[in-house]
C-alpha cells in the first residue's frame, strides 16, 4: 500500500481496491508505521483511492470537526457508460436498504432518506467517459447511485446496472483536502486508466 505521507498526527495512503477502509487499511498502517491509525472516513472495499487517517486523538477530533464543518473536500474520478454533460450539479434524495446493502433514489423525505449533491466535470467522452467528481455530502455508494439512476452507470459496477466484464467500478478518490493545524493540507493520486 503506497504512504504518501505520515507525520504524528496523520497518515495519508492510497487504498487498494480490495481492502477494508475501516479495518485492514488501518491494520496496514500501524504495521508500517507504528502508533495508531483512527479511521474517519470511508471507501467501499471495492474502490481505491486517497485516504487520510488520524494518528492521534486531537487530529481524530479536529478532522472529524473538519468533516462535520464541510471543510473536508472529497473529488474523485470515474469512468460511466455513455456521455454524461459537460458539467453538472446534482441532488437527489437517497434511501439505503440495509439488508440488500444497496441505495435508491427516492422523489420525498421519509424515515432514513438523506438528501445528496455532486458537482461534476466531463473529462473525457465517449462510449465510455471519464468524469470528474466533487462531493458535497458523503453517502453510501452515492456516485455510483446518482450516475446510474441517470443512465450513466460506473464501468464494473454490476451492482447498479453496468453490463460489463470490469472486476470492479472505476471509481477513485483521486484528492483530499483539509484543514489542519492551521494549514491547508491536499493530496492526489490518480489510478492508470484515468490518466488523459
Amino acid at each position: 500500500m503506497e504512504i504518501l505521507y505520515s507525520d504524528k498526527n496523520i497518515a495519508v495512503c492510497v487504498k487498494p481496491v480490495g481492502l477494508d477502509s475501516e479495518k485492514a487499511v488501518p491494520a496496514a498502517l500501524t504495521e508500517a508505521l507504528g502508533g495508531e491509525c483512527f479511521p474517519l472516513h470511508r471507501l467501499d472495499r471495492n474502490v481505491g483511492g486517497v485516504m487520510v487517517y488520524a494518528r492521534s486523538t486531537q487530529a481524530a477530533a479536529a478532522l472529524s470537526r473538519a468533516i462535520q464543518e464541510g471543510s473536508m473536500v472529497k473529488e474523485y474520478v470515474a469512468m460511466v457508460h455513455g456521455t454524461p454533460p459537460e458539467r453538472g450539479d446534482w441532488t437527489d434524495l437517497l434511501w439505503k436498504d440495509s439488508q440488500k446493502n444497496k441505495v435508491f433514489v427516492v422523489k420525498r423525505m421519509r424515515g432514513g432518506v438523506r438528501q445528496a449533491r455532486l458537482e461534476f466535470d466531463l473529462l473525457r467522452g465517449g462510449e465510455t467517459s471519464l468524469v470528474h467528481v466533487r462531493l458535497h455530502t458523503g453517502r453510501s455508494h452515492q456516485i455510483r447511485v446518482q450516475f446510474a439512476s441517470r443512465g450513466f452507470p460506473l464501468v464494473g459496477d454490476h451492482k447498479y446496472g453496468a453490463r460489463d466484464s470490469s472486476p470492479a467500478p472505476m471509481l477513485f478518490s483521486c484528492r483530499i483536502t483539509f484543514p489542519l493545524e492551521g494549514q491547508s493540507m491536499v493530496f492526489e493520486a490518480l489510478p492508470e486508466w484515468a490518466k488523459v
